[in-house]
């Protein structure tokens, strides 16, 4: 019986660190080249200002809302794959579940919605919409 516990806790511990391997090699994938991850991490106050301002637009779709609406419950989860304590790569999983969701939201409510509620430069703003893979002339 013990060690079949011991299985099943190694076993989730495995499959764990492959998916924080697999958040890390996606980060790397997905980073512009041109985008440093301390550059993002600058941006993250400004974009944490962008979901809240999206999440209470009651002009966007309900189900855009609830998507980011859950984001914000995931980003001050204080549980994550990789712990936001380990300096750059604590924030690597939040990253790139903030860029999926940024590119949901804009297939969804339209690149319009992002200069909208945008609080920061525009340069900011592009390097949000690079990271997230947002086609620059769809706005």
């Amino acid at each position: 019986m013990m060690a079949h516990v011991w299985t099943t806790v190694i076993a989730v511990l495995a499959g764990l660190l492959l998916l924080w391997l697999a958040l890390l090699i996606a980060l790397a994938v997905t980073r512009p080249a041109d985008l440093r991850v301390t550059d993002l991490l600058r941006l993250l106050p400004d974009t944490v200002i962008l979901l809240r301002r999206l999440a209470a637009d009651p002009d966007l779709p309900r189900g855009v809302r609830i998507r980011l609406v859950l984001l914000l419950g995931y980003l001050v989860l204080p549980i994550d794959l990789i712990p936001d304590f380990i300096p750059v790569l604590g924030f690597a999983d939040d990253a790139i579940i903030v860029a999926i969701t940024l590119r949901s939201v804009t297939r969804r409510a339209g690149p319009a919605a992002l200069q909208t509620h945008w609080p920061g430069t525009s340069e900011g703003l592009q390097a949000v919409r690079r990271f997230a893979g947002i086609d620059h002339t769809e706005s």
